[in-house]
């Protein structure tokens, strides 16, 4: 792997978070949102006409104009209820309405591959299918100042009866910041799918609190098991879109310290009210995790990442909730910690671990190796051939790989990957005027491998 091209990504990120674009403004007015949402109705396919607009419809006539006006008032930073309520909105307007058409289609087409990856009937055979979100979330723009977040299913569920979650990116990622996109395996991946199976969070944090328990890490125990919730995220992030994710987090939150005024390194405290790991903490996670993935080059990339890791480790200023940890035992219970999340079988999950549902294999790194010399070359369109078998999480690792390597063009290997996501939504059945929920569940099982299939 070469990474000698890490800085300027991490510039691009910089440049990206200092971009302060709102994205659309927000629809304040009842009687023309319910307007607007209805015309959205013909661009949204079968699906999420069904899962998310009619029950948001439903939601906004329960309302009125008064209570949705009340909804407003009473939530001003948009970080309850009405930022649910708007964001919900968005996401039907942001697609109805063409907003940043390519990027936008571009997006869900990846949040659409990193759910179908984990819940899909080709690849989740001997787990029943998730208690809650069986459909991919929908994606939208806006609230910079939050950075990528989501809006699980059980949250939209429980809330506006919509069966799908909700994906946000700063609009600014929509032409820059390439390592936020390997974000997404974090928010996707991760958040999402861990509330759509009821119990699953806390199945993890119980497995976590007792492994470090049982190895002399009690404390630390604690800490894991308390922000279980990021912790699992990061690791399913990289189960999903392999090492790429890994070294993805690292330079993304060293451009995020840049470009707020910071030293541009991993923070190394952690405070007893941050529901993240301290970021030294989640670098050596994303180490570990990479290890455990089943392809030839998992160990290699692993102590890559732990090296980047290691540069900004300072013993001195490790502190996580509180109390001084020693650099061997914040390593060693990030271990154990990866250890656990990806090969604890799982009750929540019919007895199977996280890490045989999904992983990351030498056919996805074969995989990754086309699509890199596809972006590299600049390829006008991605053919039927070369696309078979290719997903947006390989698109999307292959994108940040290649803009790591020395001398590569960050701009415009981001630019040939939004195009070409676009170009694989366009083709996704999911989008189409058909009821399909993944598109890995459209997959014939044939009964020999014929010439015609091999060739």
């Amino acid at each position: 792997m070469d990474l000698r091209n890490l800085p300027a990504c991490i510039q691009d990120v910089v440049l990206s978070a200092q971009d302060t674009d709102p994205g659309p403004p927000e629809p304040l007015d009842y009687h023309q949102l319910r307007g607007r949402i209805e015309a959205a109705r013909v661009t949204l396919p079968p699906l999420y006409r069904e899962a998310v607009l009619v029950p948001f419809l439903t939601i906004l006539d329960q309302l009125g104009p008064q209570g949705y006006a009340e909804v407003l008032l009473r939530d001003p930073n948009r970080e309850r209820e009405a930022g649910l309520l708007l964001d919900a909105a968005h996401t039907i307007l942001q697609n109805g309405e063409n907003y940043l058409l390519v990027a936008t289609d571009a997006f869900e087409e990846v949040v659409s591959d990193l759910y179908d990856g984990f819940l899909s009937a080709e690849d989740r055979r001997g787990v029943e299918p998730p208690d809650l979100g069986v459909i991919p979330p929908l994606v939208k723009w806006g609230n910079p100042d939050f950075g990528p977040y989501t809006w699980p299913v059980d949250v939209t569920s429980a809330v506006l009866d919509m069966d799908a979650g909700i994906v946000n990116l700063p609009p600014a990622h929509a032409r820059s910041g390439l390592l936020a996109w390997a974000a997404l395996g974090h928010e996707v991946g991760g958040h999402d799918i861990l509330h759509a199976d009821v119990g699953l969070p806390e199945e993890l944090s119980a497995a976590v609190n007792e492994r470090l328990a049982a190895e002399g890490l009690p404390a630390l125990g604690n800490y894991w098991s308390e922000r279980i919730d990021e912790t699992a995220s990061d690791v399913l992030g990289i189960l999903n879109m392999g090492p790429a994710a890994g070294i993805g987090l690292i330079g993304y939150f060293r451009g995020l310290s840049l470009a707020f005024g910071g030293p541009g390194k991993l923070r190394n405290r952690g405070p007893s009210a941050d529901p993240h790991p301290a970021d030294i903490l989640r670098g050596f996670l994303a180490g570990y995790t990479v290890a455990r993935l089943r392809f030839d080059q998992a160990a290699a990339w692993s102590q890559a990442i732990l090296a980047e890791t290691e540069k900004d480790l300072v013993p001195a200023e490790l502190v996580l909730a509180g109390t001084k940890v020693s650099p061997d035992d914040a390593r060693k219970s990030a271990r154990l910690v990866a250890d656990t999340i990806v090969m604890h079988k799982l009750t929540a999950l019919e007895g199977h671990a996280l890490g045989s549902i999904q992983n990351w294999r030498n056919r996805d790194e074969l995989k990754v190796e086309d699509m890199r010399r596809l972006l590299v070359t600049g390829v006008g369109t991605l053919s039927e051939r070369v696309t078979e078998g290719v997903y947006a999480a390989h698109l999307v690792a292959a994108a940040v790989t290649a803009a790591l390597a020395a001398e590569a063009d960050v701009k415009r290997i981001f630019d040939r990957m939004i195009r070409l996501l676009k170009q694989m939504h366009d083709q996704n059945p999911s989008w189409g005027p058909l009821f399909i929920r993944h598109r890995g569940d459209v997959t014939p099982h044939y009964f020999y491998p014929y010439p015609s299939r091999m060739t």
